[in-house]
Protein backbone atom coordinates (compact mmCIF):
# COMPACT_ATOMS: atom_id res chain seq x y z
CA UNK A 1 0.00 0.00 0.00
CA UNK A 2 2.92 2.34 0.75
CA UNK A 3 4.13 1.96 -2.86
CA UNK A 4 0.66 2.81 -4.10
CA UNK A 5 0.54 5.97 -1.98
CA UNK A 6 4.05 6.95 -3.07
CA UNK A 7 3.12 6.50 -6.73
CA UNK A 8 -0.15 8.41 -6.65
CA UNK A 9 0.18 10.93 -3.84
CA UNK A 10 1.64 13.82 -5.84
CA UNK A 11 -0.57 13.66 -8.97
CA UNK A 12 -3.72 13.08 -6.90
CA UNK A 13 -2.81 15.91 -4.51
CA UNK A 14 -2.28 18.27 -7.46
CA UNK A 15 -5.61 17.25 -8.96
CA UNK A 16 -7.41 17.77 -5.65
CA UNK A 17 -5.66 21.09 -5.07
CA UNK A 18 -6.89 22.40 -8.40
CA UNK A 19 -10.42 21.46 -7.39
CA UNK A 20 -10.55 22.70 -3.80
CA UNK A 21 -7.72 25.29 -3.99
CA UNK A 22 -6.64 25.48 -0.34
CA UNK A 23 -3.72 23.36 0.80
CA UNK A 24 -5.49 22.41 4.04
CA UNK A 25 -8.61 21.21 2.24
CA UNK A 26 -6.49 19.35 -0.32
CA UNK A 27 -4.57 17.57 2.44
CA UNK A 28 -7.83 16.55 4.14
CA UNK A 29 -9.35 15.28 0.90
CA UNK A 30 -6.14 13.45 -0.05
CA UNK A 31 -6.13 11.68 3.30
CA UNK A 32 -9.76 10.69 2.84
CA UNK A 33 -9.00 9.39 -0.67
CA UNK A 34 -6.26 7.06 0.53
CA UNK A 35 -8.36 5.89 3.47
CA UNK A 36 -11.08 4.92 0.99
CA UNK A 37 -8.55 3.29 -1.34
CA UNK A 38 -7.14 1.27 1.57
CA UNK A 39 -10.58 0.21 2.81
CA UNK A 40 -11.89 -0.73 -0.63
CA UNK A 41 -8.80 -2.02 -2.43
CA UNK A 42 -10.25 -5.53 -2.32
CA UNK A 43 -13.24 -4.22 -4.32
CA UNK A 44 -11.09 -2.96 -7.21
CA UNK A 45 -12.13 -5.15 -10.15
CA UNK A 46 -9.56 -4.27 -12.85
CA UNK A 47 -12.39 -3.01 -15.09
CA UNK A 48 -10.30 0.13 -15.49
CA UNK A 49 -6.77 1.09 -14.54
CA UNK A 50 -5.88 1.59 -10.90
CA UNK A 51 -5.16 5.26 -11.55
CA UNK A 52 -8.62 5.76 -13.09
CA UNK A 53 -10.20 4.17 -10.02
CA UNK A 54 -8.19 6.40 -7.66
CA UNK A 55 -9.03 9.53 -9.68
CA UNK A 56 -12.70 8.58 -9.45
CA UNK A 57 -12.44 8.32 -5.67
CA UNK A 58 -10.60 11.66 -5.58
CA UNK A 59 -13.27 13.28 -7.74
CA UNK A 60 -16.03 11.98 -5.49
CA UNK A 61 -14.24 13.24 -2.39
CA UNK A 62 -13.70 16.68 -3.95
CA UNK A 63 -17.37 16.86 -4.88
CA UNK A 64 -18.34 15.78 -1.38
CA UNK A 65 -16.32 18.64 0.11
CA UNK A 66 -17.54 21.23 -2.42
CA UNK A 67 -21.16 20.13 -1.99
CA UNK A 68 -20.87 20.38 1.79
CA UNK A 69 -19.60 23.93 1.30
CA UNK A 70 -22.58 24.70 -0.90
CA UNK A 71 -24.89 23.57 1.90
CA UNK A 72 -23.06 25.76 4.43
CA UNK A 73 -22.97 28.81 2.18
CA UNK A 74 -25.95 30.57 0.71
CA UNK A 75 -25.12 30.50 -3.00
CA UNK A 76 -22.84 28.99 -5.62
CA UNK A 77 -21.45 32.49 -6.18
CA UNK A 78 -20.37 32.58 -2.53
CA UNK A 79 -18.60 29.23 -2.94
CA UNK A 80 -16.84 30.54 -6.03
CA UNK A 81 -15.89 33.73 -4.18
CA UNK A 82 -14.51 31.66 -1.30
CA UNK A 83 -12.42 29.59 -3.73
CA UNK A 84 -11.12 32.80 -5.36
CA UNK A 85 -10.10 34.24 -2.00
CA UNK A 86 -8.34 30.98 -1.11
CA UNK A 87 -6.56 31.09 -4.45
CA UNK A 88 -5.35 34.61 -3.77
CA UNK A 89 -4.23 33.68 -0.24
CA UNK A 90 -2.38 30.53 -1.30
CA UNK A 91 1.07 29.90 -2.68
CA UNK A 92 -0.50 27.90 -5.51
CA UNK A 93 0.00 30.55 -8.19
CA UNK A 94 2.90 32.90 -8.87
CA UNK A 95 1.23 36.28 -8.50
CA UNK A 96 3.94 37.97 -10.52
CA UNK A 97 2.45 36.16 -13.50
CA UNK A 98 -0.84 37.95 -14.08
CA UNK A 99 -1.85 35.58 -16.88
CA UNK A 100 -1.41 32.54 -14.61
CA UNK A 101 -3.63 34.20 -12.00
CA UNK A 102 -6.32 34.95 -14.58
CA UNK A 103 -6.04 31.40 -15.88
CA UNK A 104 -6.61 29.91 -12.41
CA UNK A 105 -9.45 32.35 -11.71
CA UNK A 106 -11.04 31.41 -15.04
CA UNK A 107 -10.91 27.72 -14.15
CA UNK A 108 -12.64 28.45 -10.85
CA UNK A 109 -15.51 30.17 -12.67
CA UNK A 110 -16.30 27.03 -14.67
CA UNK A 111 -19.28 24.89 -13.73
CA UNK A 112 -18.21 21.93 -11.59
CA UNK A 113 -18.34 19.27 -14.33
CA UNK A 114 -16.46 21.42 -16.85
CA UNK A 115 -13.82 22.22 -14.23
CA UNK A 116 -13.32 18.54 -13.45
CA UNK A 117 -13.10 17.57 -17.12
CA UNK A 118 -10.74 20.44 -17.87
CA UNK A 119 -8.43 19.59 -14.96
CA UNK A 120 -8.30 15.89 -15.80
CA UNK A 121 -7.64 16.53 -19.48
CA UNK A 122 -5.41 19.62 -19.39
CA UNK A 123 -3.35 19.10 -16.24
CA UNK A 124 -3.47 15.37 -15.66
CA UNK A 125 -3.39 14.60 -19.39
CA UNK A 126 -5.90 11.78 -19.11
CA UNK A 127 -7.43 10.39 -22.28
CA UNK A 128 -11.14 11.02 -22.76
CA UNK A 129 -11.80 7.29 -22.35
CA UNK A 130 -10.16 7.36 -18.90
CA UNK A 131 -12.05 10.51 -17.91
CA UNK A 132 -15.26 8.78 -19.03
CA UNK A 133 -14.51 5.94 -16.62
CA UNK A 134 -13.63 8.35 -13.80
CA UNK A 135 -16.83 10.34 -14.24
CA UNK A 136 -19.05 7.53 -15.56
CA UNK A 137 -19.86 9.65 -18.58
CA UNK A 138 -19.80 9.45 -22.38
CA UNK A 139 -16.67 10.48 -24.27
CA UNK A 140 -18.59 12.82 -26.59
CA UNK A 141 -20.15 14.62 -23.62
CA UNK A 142 -16.71 15.10 -22.10
CA UNK A 143 -15.32 16.49 -25.35
CA UNK A 144 -18.15 19.03 -25.41
CA UNK A 145 -17.50 19.93 -21.76
CA UNK A 146 -13.79 20.40 -22.46
CA UNK A 147 -14.51 22.54 -25.53
CA UNK A 148 -16.91 24.78 -23.57
CA UNK A 149 -14.43 25.02 -20.71
CA UNK A 150 -11.66 26.16 -23.08
CA UNK A 151 -13.98 28.75 -24.63
CA UNK A 152 -15.04 30.10 -21.24
CA UNK A 153 -11.45 30.30 -20.02
CA UNK A 154 -10.40 32.15 -23.16
CA UNK A 155 -13.34 34.54 -22.85
CA UNK A 156 -12.58 35.18 -19.17
CA UNK A 157 -8.92 35.95 -19.82
CA UNK A 158 -9.60 38.22 -22.79
CA UNK A 159 -12.38 40.17 -21.06
CA UNK A 160 -10.79 40.77 -17.65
Amino acid sequence: FRLLVDSFQEPIYNYIRRMVVSHEDAEDVLQEVFIRVFRHLDQFRNESSLSTWIYRIATNECLRLLNSRKEEVISAEDVQEELMSKLKASDYVDYEDELAVKFQEAILTLPEKQRIVFNLRYYDELEYEDIARVLDSKVETLKVNYHYAKDKIKEYILNR
